[in-house]
């Protein structure tokens, strides 16, 4: 009886780490290092977009919206995490490789204030309390196209959201000025 007792409390156990393993991937989201520095072991050079391409990103932005979410999912068959949304848009849109990294994409990009924003622009989010977690490509209005959490899917949202205001974190440009 004991030898069966031990064996459902290791079941148990494992089990346990696994919706904890499971858990955490779904916390993390997109997120990368806590700095703007993270290169995901990827060589990826200065990108120069022509400011003629903003409208392509938007439209191939928008045409993703409803893609189910899926962590480091990076195209509209498996489904999108944030960078993986936005690496797909620029390679899509204006055949620009990006890494499928948050704190990466925000190192290569020029900081705009928020202000300033464009369309087809980045906006950066920390939303788990770490800089660069979260990202999306800025439409106009006041409003930015993500892949905001497991089980959502890709949608518009306001960056007058409280939530996304409170947790806003920076704006930032591949097109030249």
């Amino acid at each position: 009886m004991q030898k069966q007792q031990l064996e459902t409390f290791r079941r148990i156990k494992i089990g346990s780490w696994i919706v904890l393993g499971a858990l955490l991937m779904v916390l993390a989201a997109c997120a990368g290092p806590s700095s703007r520095t993270g290169s995901q072991g990827a060589n990826f050079q200065a990108v120069s977009v022509d400011p003629a391409q903003r409208g392509n990103v938007v439209l191939t932005a928008l045409g993703l919206v409803d893609t189910p979410y899926r962590y480091g999912g990076n195209g509209p068959n498996q489904g999108f995490d944030c960078s993986g949304l936005v690496a797909y848009v620029f390679d899509d849109a204006v055949q620009r490789r990006l890494p499928h990294h948050t704190a990466s994409i925000a190192k290569m990009s020029r900081p705009v204030s928020r202000r300033q924003l464009k369309a087809g622009d980045f906006v950066f989010f920390n939303t788990l309390n770490r800089p660069y977690s979260h990202m999306g490509i800025y439409i106009g209005n006041g409003q930015f196209v993500n892949a905001p959490s497991s089980g959502g899917r890709v949608r518009v949202d306001s960056l007058d959201n409280p939530y996304f205001a409170r947790h806003f974190e920076a704006a930032g440009t591949l097109f030249m000025q």
